[in-house]
């Protein structure tokens, strides 16, 4: 009963941390289920798969209701992150069938350089100026370079569950001079999209385990309410320093373990 309220906390507090600071689910949740819980690392990138997508999916329907998501960046990115998990998800599925359990190690490494290498490109990005004022979507010549990003994003989701949210928003702020409400709507619906078709993925490899799953979201969804409401009261961009300072010492400890 504790660890089950362990968990319903865990998914609260991270539900709350997104809807503060933007930073994705799979960033906050994939260190503390491995670490916290012991849960295997191939089992908790599945798991983390499918909570980040029902935990966006309210907010990703309220962004396109509001008319905050390009439907010309939404599917150009998918055009490239779709085959781009379903590569990630072989590649982890091929490293199981060759290495049993020595995939977890493996994934833990992999986390563990993303958690370092993803918090210090927000740390820069937060330290640009914002030229992303103008509204509209890129041409049409952008759309190969939009998909790249995809593509790259899709395969760091299918191995990692890391990606979906972080590494395609701080990417297309980089590139593209678009909106950043545009930008934020438009990367909640790609994400839902993504972790979805990737979590069908997972299943199929029976690398989710549903009640985790279930107490997380219990804790989230209401979290995540809760956290967007408080943007307005509290400093969300320290927040985020202070959050990506902690990714950093993560990723570091993860690699040392």
């Amino acid at each position: 009963m504790h660890l089950a309220l362990a968990k319903v906390f865990i998914g609260l507090i991270v539900g709350v941390l997104v809807g503060l600071t933007g930073i994705g689910a799979g960033v906050l949740l994939l260190p503390l289920l491995i670490f916290g819980f012991g849960t295997p690392a191939m089992v908790a990138v599945g798991s983390d798969a499918v909570f980040n997508s029902v935990t966006k999916l309210g907010s990703g329907y309220l962004h396109y209701r509001q008319g905050t998501v390009n439907r010309f960046l939404v599917v150009s990115l998918l055009a490239g992150s779709i085959p781009g998990a379903i590569a990630g998800v072989a590649l982890l599925a091929l490293l199981r069938a060759h290495y049993g359990a020595g995939v977890n190690e493996f994934l833990k490494v992999a986390t563990g350089l993303l958690l370092i290498i993803i918090p210090s490109l927000l740390l820069f990005q937060g330290e640009r100026k914002a030229a992303e004022s103008g509204l509209g979507a890129p041409p049409l010549r952008f759309r190969a370079r939009v998909a790249a990003i995809g593509l790259l994003a899709g395969f760091l989701v299918g191995m990692t569950s890391i990606g979906s949210g972080s590494v395609t928003m701080m990417m297309l702020l980089m590139m593209f001079p678009c909106s950043p409400v545009l930008i934020v709507g438009t990367d909640i619906v790609h994400a839902v999209v993504l972790t979805g078709f990737t979590s069908l993925l997972h299943l199929r490899l029976g690398t989710i385990d549903p009640l985790l799953v279930g107490y997380l979201l219990v804790g989230s969804i209401p979290g995540a309410l809760l956290g967007t409401r408080l943007t307005t009261r509290l400093p969300g961009h320290w927040l985020k320093r202070i959050l990506c300072c902690v990714l950093l010492v993560t990723g570091a400890r993860m690699l040392m373990v």
